[in-house]
């Protein structure tokens, strides 16, 4: 049986204080903070970090949105769309994408927007023709399939994607030295006991506080939230001093972890040109509803709702 996911009352909008992490940092964080970290040190540091992200990149079929005139260009300061894809992979399997973020940043409004689109939405399979839960795209077809479908969905371009391997994103927790999170649901998962309050997370640890939905009264947007708090908690722990020491082992676990069409020289125009823009951060959530086609549980998304979502979105990448 399909797990229900709680659809939200209403579209909840809220301004993070500038005093906390930023959803910014949430999705290229893991990347950046490394990046600033060890600008300082030898050349045959910063020579393994370049290494690694070449190691990370890999570029989509396509070089440039059909919804889009031209390719954004990083140096000028265009605003740019980015999708964080979480993928459940596994030996022999490519796996699904259990938490899909789209982020527009707008430098020259220091402004971003992030919207989490839970993962039994059903939308149209863009290359499949068919229509089924948003997750299963990247199942069908890898990340290439999974942004134009987003695209599809959303009805705006998505200009650049990091992949994160969730199964595998335990080496990276581990890498850190672990995680500090706060929890505010007490549960058991995996052999686990999850307590309120804050918790230091080993690796295996980090990996069921995130996997967990059916106990959470917010299913899939409830998961999300506290994926985010594991990788706030690896960009804490990245940036420490004690972590810069144990950079090799960092930079192998997100060389084998990570997957992007962004390059190195990409991060650097990223972090110079739109670091401000972290300053006005917005999060968004889709407002639907469960329901049951043949047996299958879908989040259903009106018509609506989307195109009011788009036209959001759209504002914020200065797109008419």
């Amino acid at each position: 049986m399909e797990e229900q996911v709680q659809p939200s009352n209403a579209r909840r909008r809220k301004r993070k204080k500038p005093k906390k992490k930023r959803a910014f940092k949430i999705i290229l964080g893991i990347i950046l903070v490394l990046i600033l970290g060890v600008a300082g040190y030898a050349y045959s540091i910063w020579h393994s970090v370049e290494k690694t992200f070449t190691q990370t990149h890999e570029p989509l079929k396509r070089d440039v949105s059909e919804k889009r005139s031209n390719k954004v260009s990083l140096e000028n300061g265009d605003p740019i769309s980015i999708l964080l894809l979480g993928v459940d992979q596994r030996a022999g399997d490519r796996g699904r994408s259990d938490s899909t973020i789209l982020m527009t940043v707008n430098p020259k409004t220091q402004s971003m927007k992030m919207v989490s689109i839970p993962r039994d939405t059903r939308t149209e399979i863009v290359g499949k023709g068919t229509q089924d839960k948003i997750n299963h795209a990247y199942a069908f077809g890898g990340v290439d399939m999974a942004v134009n479908t987003v695209e599809k969905f959303l009805d705006v371009p998505v200009d650049y994607y990091v992949q994160v391997n969730m199964e595998s994103f335990k080496d990276i927790v581990d890498a850190v030295g672990g995680v500090t999170v706060n929890n505010n649901l007490a549960f058991n998962y995996d052999g686990y006991s999850f307590q309120k309050g804050p918790l230091k997370l080993d690796g295996k640890e980090a990996l069921a506080f995130t996997r967990m939905r059916k106990q959470d009264p917010r299913g899939d947007f409830g998961r999300q939230q506290r994926q985010r708090q594991v990788i706030e908690g690896v960009i804490d722990e990245g940036a420490s001093v004690q972590s810069l020491t144990n950079y090799g082992t960092i930079l192998d676990a997100i060389g084998q972890n990570v997957k992007t069409n962004l390059t190195f020289d990409d991060m650097k125009q990223i972090q110079s040109n739109y670091k401000d823009a972290r300053k006005n951060s917005e999060q968004l959530q889709i407002n639907g509803k469960g329901e049951k086609i043949n047996g299958i549980y879908y989040y259903a998304v009106s018509d609506d709702t989307r195109n009011q979502l788009s036209t959001e979105l759209k504002e914020s990448l200065n797109l008419k």
